[in-house]
């Protein structure tokens, strides 16, 4: 079983059509699955839109709550809810569309990776990114490189696959909520001996001028990127977290062991 969580954040002139869409490309890869949409304090109708969509499918469960608390924090919030062997993360806008997943299930299947991962910077990747984006892209990954001497080429396309052994047991060290989330997920899953690979993604752009990204941002990534390199050099807080096990019981709820 597939389970898809995806986040959402004043998504509600498309979120229906998303999801509609999104039903039919799980369908087609004949897995049987759930999507789990997390309504990240949403300020317009992104949750009724949700609510819409679950009575009309059964594969669809809401999480919501009213305080925005960034995208990581609602993969997290997602996560508690999840009962798939295996878990997708899905932006709600379908830029990255999971039409695309069939090559990643293809990619795990073949390697037995632990996690499979979309990279801008394949050389058999399609993206078409404005300037803006494309500037901030290239610096944090040389930001990363020089910090962590990662070699991953791209931590932040939102279309990710895990097994579920990986986030069950690196979810409870994740500190960050917002944008860097996902280079601390992926720095410990390595750091713990799990195996990453990527695979060429398409981008489709929708966003005007550069998408939701405004100068705060930046900088709270680069704070937050550099709380990480502190926990990760220096604090070594991730090697004192406790190691937990997060399985749903019968009512779908995490529990953790």
């Amino acid at each position: 079983m597939i389970s898809v969580i995806m986040p959402a954040y004043n998504e509600g002139k498309k979120i229906r059509a998303n999801l509609e869409e999104s039903i039919e490309t799980f369908r087609s890869l004949g897995h049987p699955f759930e999507i789990i949409v997390v309504n990240d304090g949403s300020n317009d109708n992104t949750e009724s839109e949700v609510q819409a969509s679950e009575l009309l499918h059964t594969e669809i469960k809401l999480v919501t709550y009213t305080r925005n608390g960034g995208k990581g924090n609602a993969l997290k919030e997602g996560w508690k809810y999840a009962r798939g062997d295996l878990i997708t993360f899905v932006d709600s806008d379908l830029e990255l569309h999971p039409k695309q997943l069939d090559r990643f299930l293809l990619d795990m299947e073949s390697t037995g990776a632990d996690i499979v991962i979309g990279s801008k910077r394949h050389p058999e990747s399609i993206v078409d990114y404005p300037l803006k984006r494309r500037i901030l892209s290239k610096f944090y990954n040389l930001l990363i490189r020089g910090l962590f001497q990662s070699n991953i080429s791209d931590t932040q396309p939102g279309l990710k696959l895990f097994k579920r052994e990986v986030l069950a047991r690196e979810f409870p060290k994740v500190f960050v909520k917002r944008y860097a989330f996902d280079l601390e997920l992926l720095l410990n899953s390595l750091k713990d001996g799990f195996t990453i690979t990527e695979v060429p993604i398409e981008i489709v752009y929708f966003r005007e001028n550069g998408g939701r990204i405004k100068l705060k941002d930046i900088c709270r990534i680069f704070k937050d990127t550099m709380g990480i390199f502190y926990r990760v050099k220096f604090s070594h807080y991730y090697d004192r977290q406790k190691v937990e096990t997060f399985t749903p019981d019968i009512y779908g709820i995490y529990t953790g062991k």
